[in-house]
């Protein structure tokens, strides 16, 4: 719990009630949050009573195209207490924002947590709506704004500290981040229904399956996916271990795809990976062996990848060789005439939606294929990473999957794959905001945040 300045302190055992522990606790931030009957809000289903106006997201000072608000609130019917702190987990590429409202304005009516993300190049907007969030904290709670205290963790937590504090004006407490990795999706799996699910396409009406929360959680492996990879072994509550990662990982996406397409942000690529066909650009196991045919006594489909962009070289040597065999067609100038033939070639121009500007392969597969690459390559390495430490759930978080079927789809077939079944991928629908969702349960006393937590703080 942060250190706050305050006459001497006692210890006093006090009601779970809302009233009775709104009534004894002197400072705001330290507070038992009251999960009962939690449940998450797609915001497409939404009942309409949430009150607009405490989300800074209405206010004119606020540019919504510098962030992105993530549709999924939760909401916590029965906590009443006031909350007085946000959160932020400032990564590499993303920071990514938590904090608390009031469902209509009334403390009697619960309230929610929201969720929303900046592009880390773009901390500045990041912290004007904190200041946002500081103005409303003070119109709906009458306190003074400098009460409203940020909790931070991630590599920007540092690298902006004196940046937070001194446009804020507010206390700024760090945090571990993989602490915060673990403490976030301890709350998620044991605390909150239908956030963790299994994917499995096999059966396309039934693919998601959501699984209840469970108290029985260690041991088991998180993998963090976001500008790079970790991988951390989980054995109890503050009990962990980074056991392995990689630099392959979303940074890395971003990075090449960025360079290959014309792509300005993640978003658009995950977009055109939806549209890409990976069999134009990838070596398959059939395109060995002959169609149809694969290495089914190695467990090798038609359909498996041999060989990540392994189409590239020979397209490309078969175009140069047609090119000076005869037709006089150049590289760009072959690749438009069969995009012609094919009828791949689209209203906007026949090079529309190739890489650069006419060359053979669309960015579209490109994207796709590179998605595949590395989501298969993080799933072998977290298959391994289970079977050496002898964990059987593998949880997978952050910012790099935000729901992607595809995404989904690959790391969860890796696992079954390497495992042969044996073994599980676990998801979540916030699974970018593990770390800081666990920066916001740090502001509290010991076990805040679970069902049947201590009844004392301090006062």
């Amino acid at each position: 719990m942060v250190d706050m300045e305050r006459p001497a302190a006692k210890r006093r055992r006090i009601s779970s009630s809302a009233a009775d522990m709104q009534s004894a606790i002197a400072q705001p931030g330290s507070i038992k949050i009251n999960v009962t009957g939690a449940y998450i809000i797609d915001h497409e289903e939404d009942d309409g009573s949430h009150t607009t106006g405490s989300s800074p997201s209405s206010s004119p000072d606020v540019d919504e195209t510098t962030y992105q608000h993530h549709k999924r609130d939760i909401r916590l019917p029965n906590h009443t207490s006031l909350v007085s702190h946000v959160a932020a987990d400032i990564g590499g590429s993303l920071a990514k924002v938590v904090y608390f409202s009031r469902e209509n304005g009334n403390a009697e009516s619960g309230g929610r947590l929201h969720f929303l993300s900046f592009e880390t190049d773009k901390i500045d907007d990041c912290i004007e709506y904190l200041r946002t969030l500081q103005t409303r904290h003070k119109q709906t709670n009458g306190a003074k704004a400098t009460e409203l205290r940020v909790q931070a963790t991630g590599g920007g937590a540092y690298k902006f500290y004196d940046r937070i504090k001194h446009r804020l004006g507010v206390d700024v407490q760090r945090e571990d981040e993989m602490e915060c990795l673990i403490k976030g999706l301890d709350f998620f799996i044991s605390e909150i229904p239908s956030e963790v699910f299994t994917y499995d396409d096999t059966d396309a009406e039934n693919a998601v399956t959501y699984q209840d929360t469970r108290s029985d959680v260690y041991p088991y492996l998180l993998v963090n996916i976001g500008s790079g990879v970790s991988m951390i072994k989980v054995s109890g509550p503050s009990q962990f271990q980074r056991i392995g990662g990689t630099s392959l990982g979303g940074g890395t996406l971003w990075g090449l795809l960025s360079l290959l397409t014309g792509a300005r942000n993640f978003d658009d690529m995950l977009a055109m990976t939806d549209k890409g066909d990976n069999t134009a650009v990838d070596l398959l196991v059939g395109d060995i062996y002959g169609e149809g045919m694969g290495y089914e006594k190695i467990g090798l489909s038609e359909k498996t990848i041999a060989s990540s962009f392994g189409k590239v070289l020979k397209r490309k040597r078969e175009a140069e060789r047609r090119a000076e065999d005869g037709g006089g067609l150049g590289n760009g100038e072959m690749a438009r005439s069969k995009l012609q033939v094919d009828g791949a070639a689209d209203e906007a121009g026949d090079s529309a939606g190739l890489v650069g500007d006419g060359r053979m392969f669309k960015a579209e597969d490109i994207s796709r294929s590179l998605l595949y690459a590395i989501s298969n390559n993080i799933g072998q390495i977290a298959y391994l990473q289970s079977e050496k430490h002898d964990l059987q759930r593998i949880y997978f978080g952050g910012s790099f999957i935000r729901g992607h079927q595809q995404t989904i789809h690959t790391l969860s077939y890796a696992i079954k794959f390497w495992s042969k079944g044996l073994k599980q991928a676990y998801f979540l629908r916030h699974e970018g905001y593990l770390g800081a969702v666990g920066a916001f349960l740090k502001r509290k006393p010991v076990n805040w945040g679970r069902r049947g937590s201590v009844d004392f703080v301090e006062v």
